[in-house]
């Protein structure tokens, strides 16, 4: 049986334990309030940038801001997986590798990932990707341009991220980056004719529409960055609310593990002290 000065010492451990957890799960409420701020302000402007690219482009197909002497695609979609840059998400990541791997065939996607965890877990899975991008620690400005120019090497690209559900309900999901950028601009409704009736583009229509393109992907695809953080933390958040109840328990558990360990010993010395009266009677009894 451990004595109660050792159990004592794990009850002030796991009392650390808890304090730990308890400021994590703070934090991570917090950074889930500032994203979630961010989303909205990042949505109202797609939208504006949406009313006006709807009315300057020409047809109906999305041209992923490339210039009309673009024609040397690479013969393979693009898959772009957004995960944490650590392991303390739970296990979304997980989730999401495997929603991924189950589209994946290596004669015809390539890989970009986003966030350290991810490349992890597909190494553990012996799974090469093209290139390995770091989680925006920022969340605000964060700067896409090189994804960005990756993905206008391909024709179709796929992202793979992590959505918020709820405080406590985090899901994970699958959508290609045309479908993203038509999706975000969908309630969009035009306040204003633009027309080249009405303005003049320079250089020309075609490049306004792109550089409204690029726009609008650089948008979109920092959503889904800021929509897998939010995940993120709030992933984070029921993790560490989970270890802060069980550590709480444990602590519980500890104190009265403490207790009991107290009260043995302090019964054991009463019966020696009985003990020995009653044989201190019997010696002296004639």
């Amino acid at each position: 049986m451990k004595r109660p000065n050792e159990i004592a010492r794990e009850e002030e451990s796991m009392t650390t334990l808890v304090e730990l957890t308890n400021a994590f799960e703070g934090i991570a409420s917090m950074r889930i309030a500032q994203v979630k701020n961010e989303v909205l302000q990042s949505t109202k402007f797609f939208s504006e940038l949406w009313q006006i690219y709807l009315q300057v482009r020409a047809g109906t197909s999305f041209s992923f801001g490339r210039d009309k002497s673009d024609t040397d695609f690479v013969d393979r979609e693009l898959f772009i997986i957004i995960t944490a840059e650590g392991g303390f998400s739970g296990d979304i990541d997980e989730k999401l590798v495997q929603l991924m791997l189950q589209d994946y065939q290596k004669e015809k996607q390539d890989i970009i990932v986003i966030g350290h965890h991810g490349s992890v877990q597909l190494a553990q899975r012996g799974i090469s990707y093209k290139k390995y991008f770091k989680l925006p620690t920022k969340d605000q400005n964060i700067n896409v341009t090189p994804i960005i120019r990756e993905i206008q090497h391909y024709r179709t690209t796929k992202l793979f991220y992590q959505e918020y559900v709820s405080l406590m309900v985090q899901d994970v999901k699958r959508i290609e980056l045309s479908a993203a950028v038509e999706e975000q601009g969908a309630d969009a409704k035009p306040e204003e004719v633009i027309s080249e009736a009405t303005y003049i583009f320079e250089p020309s229509t075609y490049s306004v529409a792109a550089h409204l393109e690029r726009s609008m992907m650089h948008i979109a695809v920092s959503q889904l960055i800021l929509e897998s953080k939010l995940a993120q933390y709030a992933s984070r958040f029921r993790a560490m609310s989970l270890s802060r109840n069980r550590s709480e328990e444990s602590r519980d558990e500890l104190r009265m593990s403490y207790n009991r360990a107290k009260r043995r010993i302090k019964d054991e010395r009463l019966k020696e002290v009985i003990n020995g009266l009653k044989k201190a009677k019997l010696g002296t009894t004639p």
